[in-house]
């Protein structure tokens, strides 16, 4: 097979050296983050990208076909979007498709921008509820670390939340709550329930290199006045100006090591199919809960068989995907659900905590969700079997489109080993390197969990005064977290990196993306697996001087 032709690989900002002090594979917001900090300690970074910058000019938020170009160009979905940065991810044994974005920014760039960390019981699964494990670190670890990357990531909000009492301030305020938004606050508040104004990476003011948000509600389509938080443009413009060698275009295949078990350095391929090295003392991986195993993976060789960083033989397993529910509300009222943040205008943490006479352990978040369009619309309602096609089509637009708001649920997901990734080798891109095949299955659990949460969703609308609530089934479209496939713990036995991310076999490895989570909470993950990329690479940056590296 041949290189996809399309592509031209590139380095910006400074050139590359030789032999730079950090490489880093993957330009979303765990490498960006860890790239700021090592180029602000004078450390020389180069930072490997497979896919290229978004090109904003093919969004159209702003016109007539916003939800055609969500359709193809813009959609999260690999296998549908089949973009050349794109590997071949086989999901026929999988109820869940991943939703991600190869390029600069990461999956940050098609994100809804919901911003919320994790609570404190998030890391202490184990000691509360007796399943799965423990994170090696606590919540008052990453508190400082979260405070720093808000600032950097230009969020909105309103402190005060009793849930998260630490939380004093927000660069900015938070965005409006609208109509939706206030009717769920007003219907909470009668039933005695948790709601809070979202806090959301989306500026509402002008703010660094972002922008003031407009309330078009397309938020993961391309955000074209760049209100949206992703590192395209809250860090890379100044990381290149501060000296970052960024490669984009180029797919990395291989963490090379010498003798001794030290990360050399990475091999990779250029648009035309050329392979490159570049050396470095100190190798960091931000691929996501996909493309990190894969590329530990495939890096094996005599002194490791089984792939890099794989001694436990946990490198690829205990997948995590947040099962995703939405229950839809119609109301008499005109809400116009498509002028807000999409994002979320407010939260609910009412039944996040376990509560173990429901039957199940652990919880979830919701938030307030735009329904979009004509389009969007559409084509959600034949949800639970309805269909809005045959005679009755104008009047049904016509009770719906603008009258609709939704509940959107993201459910913990607990570890399970047989939950994985592995190679693919029937499956290759256009280099000859095998793609991945996922192995996922919904656990009991999880439905019990999110049955419960619909039902009391759809309390929750009815409260609100809707006259029809329609639940969506899980849908397979919903794998936009992928987190826990390369685990952290104490144990080098039992887990792939230690608290820092730095992998138990090979010290000058660092892992810094949402695979090192032992649990993966009910959290939209971008704020903790920025706090977490932050938090490794200072410790690196500190401890530098003790830090083993290849001859």
């Amino acid at each position: 097979m041949t290189a996809p032709q399309a592509r031209r690989t590139r380095d910006e900002g400074a050139p590359a050296p030789d032999l730079a002090d950090v490489v880093i594979v993957g330009a979303g917001p765990a490498g960006a983050v860890a790239a700021r900090r090592f180029v602000e300690a004078g450390m020389s970074v180069v930072c490997i990208e497979q896919g290229d910058w978004p090109d904003y000019s093919t969004s159209h938020v702003a016109d007539e076909f916003l939800e055609l170009s969500a359709a193809k160009p813009w959609n999260p979905q690999p296998s549908v979007r089949k973009a050349p940065s794109d590997y071949p991810i086989d999901t026929s044994a999988s109820d869940v498709e991943p939703l991600m974005w190869n390029g600069v920014g990461g999956s940050t760039v098609m994100y809804a921008g919901i911003w919320m960390r994790l609570m404190p019981s998030d890391f202490r699964v184990r000691t509360l509820d007796g399943v799965a494990d423990d994170w090696p670190l606590s919540y008052e670890d990453l508190s400082p670390y979260y405070d720093t990357i808000e600032r950097d990531f230009g969020v909105s909000g309103h402190p005060g939340d009793p849930a998260f009492p630490d939380i004093t301030s927000y660069p900015m305020k938070a965005a409006p709550i609208g109509k939706a938004g206030r009717m769920m606050a007003e219907a909470h508040n009668r039933l005695g329930w948790h709601w809070w104004p979202g806090s959301n990476a989306i500026a509402t003011e002008d703010y660094r290199n972002q922008g003031a948000c407009v309330q078009r509600g397309a938020c993961m389509w391309g955000c074209v006045n760049k209100a949206k938080a992703s590192p395209d443009v809250t860090h890379w413009p100044d990381l290149l100006r501060q000296g970052v060698t960024l490669v984009v275009n180029a797919s990395v295949s291989e963490i090379e090591t010498d003798a001794r078990g030290l990360a050399t350095g990475v091999v990779y391929r250029d648009a035309d199919g050329a392979t490159h090295r570049q050396r470095a003392s100190i190798v960091v991986v931000a691929a996501n809960g996909l493309g990190t195993p894969r590329l530990l993976q495939l890096s094996t060789s005599a002194r490791f068989p089984n792939g890099l960083a794989n001694s436990s033989g946990l490198v690829g397993k205990r997948l995590m995907m947040h099962p995703f529910a939405t229950v839809v509300g119609i109301f008499d009222e005109q809400l116009d659900p498509w002028k807000s943040v999409w994002g979320q205008p407010i939260y609910s943490l009412e039944f996040y905590e376990t509560v173990k006479s429901r039957g199940f352990v652990r919880g979830a978040k919701w938030n307030v969700t735009p329904t979009g369009g004509p389009q969007a619309m559409t084509a959600a309602f034949p949800w639970g079997g309805q269909s809005i096609w045959g005679e009755s089509f104008h009047e049904t637009v016509r009770d719906r489109l603008g009258h609709s708001l939704a509940w959107g649920i993201v459910a913990e997901d607990l570890p399970e080993e047989h939950n994985r990734v592995e190679l693919d080798e029937s499956h290759l891109d256009g280099f000859g390197v095998p793609g991945v095949r996922m192995v996922y299955r919904t656990a009991q659990n999880t439905k019990d969990l999110l049955a419960f949460n619909v039902d009391r969703a759809t309390e929750s609308l009815r409260e609100a005064g809707a006259t029809e609530t329609i639940v969506a089934p899980m849908i397979r479209e919903t794998g936009w977290h992928i987190l826990g496939t390369a685990t952290m713990g104490a144990d080098p036995a039992a887990s792939v990196v230690d608290q820092w991310g730095r992998a138990h076999d090979v010290p000058n490895l660092f892992i810094v993306d949402g695979s090192t989570w032992p649990t993966s909470s009910g959290m939209n993950p971008t704020p903790t697996i920025a706090a977490f990329s932050l938090r490794a690479a200072e410790h690196a940056v500190t401890h530098r001087g003790a830090q083993a590296v290849a001859l």
